[in-house]
């Protein structure tokens, strides 16, 4: 009796992609992070008064700060706290050693990334439209640049935080930076914030993105320089977790 083959790459990486994608939407903490606070922040933004949102309709400017926290919050405090805790438990040395391979179980991963912001998109975009959100069609197709290369970016940094960290303080870190986050870029615009403050939040992938998204969807225009920084950071901490991740504690 011969054993059976492996399944072709593909599949091997779909399925894992699958269950990353279940297992994140079936985390309780996770669709609390992902969706609900997200849509809490659309909402609350919108109806209130304050903080001041800059130039735009309030509803406008809300939402493209929504998708940008979004990305946040899946690409990097959901990925980095599963990916630290799953080097912890010993599953990402045990899966590295299958026919999945290294390569594979990451690009499961980005592919989960995706499917579950792509579920976000829709719901806070459905929300974002009830309350009277009127994107600039001409913005759609930069915004999405945006957001996959924003989701590149918070991934890489997620991989290196869960690669280099133990499980405990990636959960501490990762949470921490996900507040400190907010008010960088990602729901209020960096032309709101002091000067030197905004100098920093520019150049931080938070301000890079909401400020991306918010120009894409709100004036329709195309941020390169936004882009830019999102590439940068990107390149950087992908390189970094290639040299430094740790695949078991």
């Amino acid at each position: 009796m011969t054993a059976a083959a492996p399944a072709p790459p593909g599949r091997r990486v779909t399925a894992q992609a699958g269950f990353e994608t279940r297992t994140l939407l079936s985390n309780g903490e996770q669709l609390l992070v992902s969706v609900i606070l997200p849509a809490m922040a659309l909402v609350g933004l919108t109806l209130a008064s304050v903080p001041d949102l800059g130039p735009g309709r309030r509803v406008d400017v809300a939402a493209a700060g929504t998708l940008a926290l979004a990305v946040v919050s899946t690409a990097f405090t959901g990925q980095a706290i599963a990916t630290g805790f799953d080097r912890r438990a010993g599953v990402l040395r045990l899966l590295g050693t299958t026919p999945l391979g290294r390569g594979g179980l990451l690009a499961g991963k980005a592919l989960a990334v995706l499917s579950v912001l792509a579920v976000q998109v829709a719901v806070l975009g459905a929300l974002a439209l009830v309350l009277g959100w009127r994107p600039s069609p001409a913005g759609l197709l930069p915004a999405l640049v945006g957001l996959l290369l924003g989701t590149a970016a918070f991934v890489a940094l997620a991989l290196l935080l869960a690669g280099t960290v133990r499980a405990e303080a990636v959960l501490a870190l990762a949470n921490l930076v996900w507040v400190l986050l907010l008010g960088l870029g990602v729901l209020l615009p960096t032309s709101e914030l002091p000067a030197p403050l905004a100098t920093v939040a520019r150049l931080l992938p938070s301000g890079a993105l909401g400020d991306g998204l918010r120009a894409s969807l709100v004036d329709g225009a195309w941020p390169w320089a936004q882009w830019a920084v999102l590439l940068v950071w990107g390149a950087a901490a992908g390189a970094a977790a290639t040299r430094w991740f740790r695949w078991s504690d």
